[in-house]
């Protein structure tokens, strides 16, 4: 009976922490400047990439939809009249379609930006971490010191983006060959491309505390599923805000934010716990 309980109640949690992290750092001005700089790398970055991939994804959606939308009229032409409700029918389709891929390619930019801000501003993102981290729990991990650690960590960096790569490969290509099936190929195409996003947004603003612990990538995908439902919420509605147009220049940093806060609230009790277990 608790774990039914424990289910909604986790999710609805998990939701929040961008808007906890919203609270909390307007209530720590000393931590702004760890913000400041990565907004304004955001918006260098996001002009490129709504310049570059916006309109002309806009026109090629358009293309796209006017094109099935005459084949599919030439087709109703040759039915017979009492079959013209099809035509309703098909504009409706239409409409759902341009909406499905419209919101995809939100998603798409702001993926882009996510991992274009996350890169450009990781100097930044990881001292605001370090002192979200030490505010929330008291005490960071061991770092491993010395000039010697430093190709160590960018070793790391490129497998952990090399990994999402892969997982990105393993999961999107099927989902990108179901949208050569009509209707309902497409649904679910859409609706698994807005989870693996949402699975790698989360690793991406999970990842600062997690690495400062060495995890491979298959524990930090671990501690993902484990954190269900609240992870889930938590990745949708970062999700969710990074891909508003010009709201996600802001949306980047909150989120990293929130991840730091999620994983002292939500992750760190079992993580601890768990390693005073093996002691």
């Amino acid at each position: 009976m608790s774990n039914i309980i424990h289910a909604p109640v986790g999710f609805v949690s998990g939701a929040t922490y961008p808007f906890r992290a919203l609270v909390f750092l307007s209530r720590t001005p000393r931590l702004w400047g760890y913000v400041l700089v990565p907004i304004l790398v955001n918006i260098v970055a996001g002009i490129g990439l709504y310049v570059g991939l916006l309109l002309p994804g806009l026109n090629g959606i358009d293309g796209l939809v006017a094109n099935l939308d005459a084949r599919t009229d030439a087709l109703i032409a040759g039915l017979p009249a009492w079959l013209s409700v099809l035509d309703f029918l098909d504009t409706g389709l239409g409409w759902l379609l341009r909406f499905l891929l419209v919101a995809l390619l939100l998603v798409a930019i702001g993926f882009l930006l996510v991992q274009f801000g996350v890169i450009l501003g990781s100097p930044w993102y990881g001292q605001l971490s370090e002192q979200l981290e030490l505010s929330r729990t008291g005490k960071l991990p061991k770092a491993e010191g010395g000039v010697a650690a430093i190709p160590r960590d960018i070793g790391r960096a490129l497998m952990f983006e090399l990994n999402k790569l892969l997982l990105l490969i393993q999961i999107g290509l099927p989902l990108l060959l179901l949208n050569f099936l009509p209707g309902f190929g497409t649904a679910i195409a859409s609706v698994g491309g807005i989870v693996l996003a949402a699975t790698l947004v989360c690793l991406d603003f999970l990842d600062a505390p997690l690495e400062r612990r060495r995890l491979s990538f298959k524990d930090k995908l671990g501690i993902i599923r484990r954190s269900l439902p609240a992870s889930a919420s938590f990745a949708l509605v970062c999700l969710g805000l990074i891909s508003i147009p010009l709201f996600n220049l802001l949306a980047v940093p909150l989120c990293v934010t929130s991840g730091t806060l999620f994983f002292c609230d939500q992750i760190w009790p079992s993580f601890n716990e768990g390693l005073e277990n093996q002691e």
